[in-house]
């Protein structure tokens, strides 16, 4: 096993001094990008709400297209940003602590099936904006990655946060017409894909030296 390999398996193993090395950057650079969001609303509210509906998903719209990128960046007001900035920050730091390029890739994919989801099958006319669906598909990825590698500890994290901010049962499934359930549900689902397509292939130890055999015979033909 190269030290690559073996920095990162102790990094994902809960307790040990890389684990929480790792969790640590992470809150850091999630501490940062939440006043980020604050300073995007706040040019969001100082232009009358522009952002919002330029580049929002808007339902079944080639213009709203877009919005399934830029959404996620954007809130409706400072309630919708202060509800959803606790849990982006727990869910985002500990995806992120699995590794920058993972954090990415996941981001990318839960963004794309979330906005996709609040694209095709939203209200006409909807304009949805919000990291919520990130938020779920955070959720779903820790929870489906402790299945796949045997992370027991990200399956408590995700039911915990989940539980914490009553979105595992309640977010999903149709209700208050001001929440985009459809967003929800596929950043849900895009969490559980992404945690199967990005998952950790752990490396089989390679034989040691020692062990090969130390002459080999070559058979002849007489």
């Amino acid at each position: 096993m190269s030290a690559t390999s073996a920095g990162r398996d102790s990094r994902d193993q809960f307790g040990t001094v890389a684990f929480y090395a790792a969790l640590g950057r992470a809150f850091v650079v999630m501490c940062a990008v939440v006043p980020a969001l604050f300073a995007i609303e706040l040019i969001d509210q100082a232009t009358g709400h522009d952002l919002d509906r330029h580049a929002g998903i808007l339902t079944r719209s080639a213009a709203g297209l877009d919005g399934i990128v830029l959404a996620p960046f954007l809130h409706f007001s400072w309630a919708h940003l202060y509800g959803n900035s606790v849990p982006l920050l727990l869910t985002g730091t500990f995806v992120l602590a699995t590794g920058a390029k993972r954090f990415l890739a996941v981001t990318l994919l839960v963004a794309v099936t979330s906005g996709l989801a609040a694209w095709l099958f939203g209200p006409t006319g909807g304009d949805t904006v919000g990291a919520s669906g990130v938020i779920f598909g955070y959720l779903g990825f820790l929870f489906m990655r402790g299945l796949v590698e045997h992370s027991w500890w990200t399956i408590a994290v995700a039911l915990l946060v989940g539980l914490l901010f009553g979105v595992a049962l309640s977010g999903v499934v149709p209700g208050d017409p001001h929440i985009s359930w459809q967003a929800h549900l596929g950043g849900l689902l895009g969490g559980f894909l992404a945690a199967v397509v990005f998952r950790q292939r752990r490396r089989r130890p390679t034989q040691p030296a020692d062990d090969l055999p130390s002459t080999i015979t070559i058979p002849t033909v007489g």
